[in-house]
């Protein structure tokens, strides 16, 4: 299965969630994404700020490449880097090989 360095989510009850940047894996058929051991089903394009569900909690979630800028946001907040993918985040994603150890992104998000 093919995996990419993502930006991830966690919808909930609202327009912005937590959110994090880490490896994700996708489907033969790429209808389906998995992540720490989750999967997630597409929306089709019939959720609200949200792309994709967890096939287990149902709860809503937004999946997207990583922006080189880092603004991968819509709304202010923090997004932490996964361990397992940090040193290649900081080096291929946003080129910034110094910050390879760096966790907490602090992001403005698009829209204030």
């Amino acid at each position: 299965m093919k995996s990419r360095i993502m930006y991830i989510e966690r919808k909930g009850d609202g327009i912005s969630g937590p959110a994090r940047v880490g490896r994700v894996t996708f489907s033969k058929s790429g209808r389906s994404l998995y992540y720490q051991g989750r999967r997630f089903q597409t929306l089709s394009g019939s959720g609200f700020k949200a792309n994709y569900f967890d096939c287990e909690s149902g709860e809503h979630y937004w999946f997207s490449g990583c922006k080189k800028r880092g603004g991968d946001r819509l709304y202010a907040g923090t997004i932490e880097v996964d361990a397992d993918v940090r040193e290649e985040y900081w080096n291929e994603v946003r080129g910034l090989p110094d910050q390879r150890n760096r966790k907490l992104i602090r992001c403005a998000g698009k829209h204030r």
